[in-house]
């Protein structure tokens, strides 16, 4: 068994850098050190402020205050694998988002089809699609299933909307006893959620204060669900207490998450590479990315500083799939607009190693393959694609994981949300919030016809006035 100093995730900058993409292209290390102040400063105001719920940084605590709260989820985790054919998570966000990309990289790729498994069927409805919520009525039995609620303010309607469906249809189907079929996850005081947990009696988990949605994946957010299919996820909060301590250092040639701020921040303020490519080479990291885009997006993309400067601060995140996307998405990326930088996930050890038999000796370019492995063609495919952007002066990094495992997951996504935050910090916005989604939210109930604000009365009001449809637009 490889010891967890030998699991460190790394990351590798050196086709970020001038000396390896060329003159004109790339970061010089200067640039980096001109920076070094300004990243302590950033490193600074994280380490001061960390665990501070008043300003939504009591995700920085998770790896370490969860014990009892670990505990309880295990055996939580142990009764629903013990009395459940299926467990289905209702939630949108970062109340889904995590759970998918955690239990896609951890557990088997196609985990609802094998016989035998560490758990139960596993499912996450996080859209409202009417198709897709009755898709899933078709393939699992309400009454052998558990749904595990998730929302902080329980008045999330997308999330809240399918627990009128799903309770409506356990007490029809279960009648005495449906209770036993929900757990919530939710605020521990606040909101509408906890107040039905009230008094109906739900098993219930508590999101933390000072943790947003999309940071909330260690949290029992993201920590039940992956225990009820069999996550170690003590090895999760392992791995991330491993990564925070590579993180208490103000020095960016140490500290991995404040390089990372530091790099993106040069090359959106420099180079004009305002779009990052997530591209995970390992089918199991494929989620990882979605994720990431939501923690990126929904924390970078501000238009107004903390000083009340007006802006429009932000890099699009972007997903890619090493080796399906090379055939999609390359040749924009090695020919087109010099606007983006790639981050590769690579993957040094697999869990399985796959032979290429040889045959077709009669075609030379198809007969080569034999006598090689997958892992070897997948390594190629990256090392190759490296080469072609390297060679076409494209900015591209490798976060490199020595397997999957849990505990490498768990410094993976405790790097990005660092990264994260020290980039708040550099742009000198507030990475917490996301009053941009809002606006849509309130158009969204005001279309419905919700009268319990003031604010739903008023959106609807500015709604009728907007100018009719042109049909002359209408093709």
């Amino acid at each position: 068994m490889r010891q967890t100093n030998e699991l460190r995730i790394t990351l590798d900058i050196n086709n970020m850098m001038t000396e390896r993409l060329g003159a004109g292209h790339g970061i010089a290390a200067g640039e980096i050190d001109r920076l070094a102040a300004q990243a302590r400063a950033a490193q600074h105001a994280v380490a001061k402020n960390r665990g501070n719920d008043n300003l939504m940084l009591g995700w920085t605590e998770l790896p370490y205050n969860q014990t009892e709260i670990v505990r309880d989820i295990e055996v939580a985790a142990a009764y629903v694998r013990g009395t459940f054919d299926a467990f289905v998570v209702l939630g949108i966000g970062g109340s889904a988002l995590g759970p998918i990309a955690v239990q896609a990289a951890l557990n088997h790729l196609r985990w609802n089809e094998l016989e035998q498994r560490n758990g139960p069927k596993f499912y996450v409805e996080d859209n409202i699609d009417p198709e897709r919520v009755a898709s899933l009525l078709d393939v699992i039995d309400v009454t052998k299933t558990c749904f595990n609620v998730i929302t902080k303010s329980g008045a999330t309607a997308e999330t809240m909307s399918q627990y009128l469906i799903i309770s409506g249809l356990l007490k029809k189907k279960i009648g005495e006893g449906w209770q036993k079929h929900i757990i919530a996850t939710t605020d521990k005081e606040n909101g509408n959620l906890v107040r039905i947990c009230k008094e109906e009696g739900f098993r219930m988990f508590v999101i933390p204060d000072g943790v947003g949605g999309r940071f909330s994946e260690l949290s029992p957010v993201g920590l039940l669900p992956a225990a009820v299919c069999g996550i170690d996820i003590r090895a999760l909060l392992k791995g991330a207490a491993a990564m925070d301590a590579r993180c208490k250092t103000d020095d960016v040639w140490k500290n991995p998450a404040l390089m990372e701020a530091v790099l993106q921040y040069i090359t959106m303020e420099n180079h004009g590479a305002n779009i990052q490519v997530v591209m995970p080479y390992a089918d199991s990291l494929k989620y990882m990315a979605d994720w990431f885009c939501q923690l990126w997006a929904e924390s970078l993309g501000k238009n107004i500083t903390r000083k009340g400067v007006s802006v429009n601060y932000g890099q699009t995140p972007a997903k890619a799939l090493g080796v399906t996307d090379q055939h999609s998405q390359l040749q924009l990326y090695t020919e087109g607009p010099f606007d983006k930088v790639i981050t590769f996930l690579k993957v040094e050890n697999f869990r399985n190693e796959v032979p290429i038999p040889h045959g077709c000796e009669s075609f030379p370019n198809v007969a080569f393959l034999g006598g090689k492995t997958l892992n070897q063609l997948l390594d190629a495919e990256l090392k190759g694609t490296e080469f072609a952007l390297c060679q076409a002066g494209r900015m591209n990094q490798t976060i490199v994981l020595p397997e999957v495992s849990a505990y490498t997951v768990g410094q993976l996504l405790y790097f990005f949300e660092m990264a994260t935050a020290y980039m708040g910090e550099l742009l000198d916005i507030n990475a917490f919030n996301q009053p941009g989604v809002e606006n849509s939210k309130v158009a969204s109930f005001a279309v419905l016809g919700n009268t319990n604000e003031r604010k739903y009365a008023d959106k609807a009001k500015e709604m009728r006035e907007q100018p009719a449809p042109d049909a002359r637009y209408i093709l």
